[in-house]
């Protein structure tokens, strides 16, 4: 079998030179991810990759990645140092969603960056938290509960006001983040019909334990089915993420349903020419176990080498879809 290459959009590849040297390395979709602004500001760089597909004669699918419930920190002006050890609070050290006033419990742990970071919650009542795995935090990154999921509604009005002008940026396709069950992809089906985006393709994240749990009845709603590593590692042990991908990606070849994986897959090559070994035998793995789609993130989007990442990846990725399953 032979599957489809996509890389994230973002400031270290956003030049058309860059974005045709993609394009000839293998990259057939670009992502884009929405979670830190509208659509319309991302028009200067979707202006560069059509120059780039005209250039280079091929097309590349477009796939918006929305808000949904996916909680993040706001918006900061510089990076800020969280030091383990020291106390702080929620919304005066940075900002944070306002659903997590009131919903909080002593003793939550608080994953901020797909983990790279977590605080422990002390008072509920006064938003303070003890950090306990320290590091740099920069603006809009993720934000979880560990073990648990807060209520919020499957799409925002940022989301609502994306998808009305999808059809002019020419998007092909929408990623729903940490999708719950059947009546979240119900209820982005019903805003494709509202914003006139019927034609848009569904990609439902699972990353999250209710996800995961009620994979049965979202295949069935799902175009294609996205096993995003970074929030569903927070959602259990470690240890316990290669069994969660592949029980996705069995179900998803049973129930005959595309699947991609993402997150991390070249994630050293942010810094690195050249990837590790352990990651070039993530990457096959994940070809060879049928997944249709493959996704750099960060390694395009904002890493020194983002040409080296995504010819690595095509050249692992064709040997692992040689030896498919």
């Amino acid at each position: 079998m032979t599957g489809k290459l996509y890389g994230t959009l973002g400031p270290a590849c956003a030049d058309e030179n860059t974005l045709r040297a993609l394009l000839r390395a293998g990259m057939r979709g670009v992502r884009l991810n929405l979670s830190h602004g509208p659509l319309a500001e991302c028009a200067p760089w979707l202006e560069s990759l059509r120059r780039a597909e005209t250039a280079e004669g091929v097309f590349c699918e477009l796939l918006i990645d929305l808000q949904g419930p996916e909680l993040r920190v706001g918006a900061l002006s510089a990076p800020l140092t969280l030091r383990e050890g020291e106390t702080l609070t929620l919304g005066e050290a940075f900002p944070v969603p306002p659903i997590l006033t009131g919903n909080l419990l002593r003793g939550d742990e608080l994953l901020l960056d797909d983990g790279a970071l977590s605080l422990r919650v002390l008072d509920a009542r006064a938003m303070t938290c003890r950090v306990e795995r320290g590091g740099a935090l920069s603006s809009r990154k993720s934000l979880a509960v560990s073990g648990r999921e807060l209520p919020a509604s499957a799409l925002t009005e940022m989301d609502m006001e994306n998808l009305r002008h999808a059809k002019e940026y020419g998007v092909t396709a929408l990623m729903q983040p940490f999708v719950r069950g059947a009546d979240d992809l119900r209820a982005v089906r019903a805003a494709l019909r509202e914003t006139g985006a019927e034609e848009l393709k569904i990609f439902a994240k699972i990353e999250s334990m209710t996800g995961l749990h009620r994979l049965d009845e979202i295949l069935p709603l799902a175009d294609v089915v996205v096993i995003a590593r970074g929030d569903l590692g927070n959602a259990m042990p470690l240890w316990e993420l290669p069994r969660a991908q592949a029980l996705i990606a069995r179900k998803c070849r049973a129930a005959k349903r595309p699947f991609m994986v993402s997150t991390q897959m070249l994630h050293s090559m942010h810094h690195a020419a050249v990837p590790t070994r352990a990651e070039v035998t993530d990457v096959y793995q994940a070809a060879k176990s049928g997944a249709d789609y493959l996704l750099l993130t960060g390694e395009t989007a904002v890493g020194e080498y983002p040409v080296e990442a995504m010819t690595y990846f095509a050249k692992i990725a064709a040997n692992g879809w040689a030896d498919a399953e």
